[in-house]
């Protein structure tokens, strides 16, 4: 079970915070991250055997941060992805995983011509040799197979769920798991579940050192 963390997004993200993860999924300039903030992240992957690098596109939405509905072509967002994706390979060099941030994420999950532009621009810029992180089930699933690319089902430990497996909205209350003993035992119930390949920690979300070192306790 790979440990995920969306990184990049903060000029005071701790290092203590990135070593306790197999993958970072950095910040490419679309919603976040410039090349400083990039480069900090690769030096400090540079010299171990984790955290490896995985690219976290989003539409181009800095004001909002990625987390709104943009209205692009499908060409228009296999540009910016591209675009996105070669700058972290530009800085970073190998780049193993690839997943969408924000309204990116659950409009590629639900409408495949998004879905294909992720992976498009995703080839274009690192070639066939990445893996998709993303929903256990949707267009992006499908995009990632049809395109012959290993694929990633995500579960995550500081964002609380719908019935229907959904994320609950971040406007809506409770949306986020702060209680570290809380994300821990989420974590553990998805580990168990067999239903996700990786569990996700958000490194914006408060709290986030305290519960990725109860997240990574629980899953060893």
């Amino acid at each position: 079970m790979l440990l995920e963390l969306d990184a990049g997004e903060r000029e005071d993200e701790p290092e203590d915070l990135w070593a306790l993860f197999d993958v970072l999924n950095v910040a490419c300039g679309g919603h976040a991250g410039d090349d400083a903030s990039m480069a900090r992240i690769a030096a400090f992957c540079a010299t171990r055997a984790r955290p490896r690098i995985g690219a976290h596109p989003s539409y181009p939405d800095r004001e909002h941060f990625g987390r709104r509905t943009i209205e692009l072509s499908e060409d228009s967002l296999v540009a910016s992805i591209a675009a996105q994706c070669a700058a972290l390979a530009r800085i970073a060099g190998d780049v193993h995983w690839v997943k969408p941030h924000g309204a990116l994420y659950h409009d590629a999950a639900a409408r495949p011509e998004l879905a294909r532009a992720v992976v498009r621009g995703a080839i274009a810029a690192l070639g066939p040799r990445f893996a998709v992180i993303g929903p256990p089930a949707g267009a992006l699933l499908d995009a990632a197979a049809a395109a012959g690319l290993a694929y990633l089902r995500e579960g995550f430990a500081d964002r609380a769920t719908r019935a229907d497996g959904s994320l609950v909205p971040r406007g809506e209350p409770g949306a986020l798991v702060t209680d570290p003993a809380r994300a821990a035992e989420q974590a553990r119930a998805l580990a168990a579940s067999g239903r996700v390949d990786a569990i996700c920690v958000h490194g914006d979300t408060p709290g986030a050192l305290a519960i990725a070192r109860a997240v990574r306790e629980a899953l060893g």
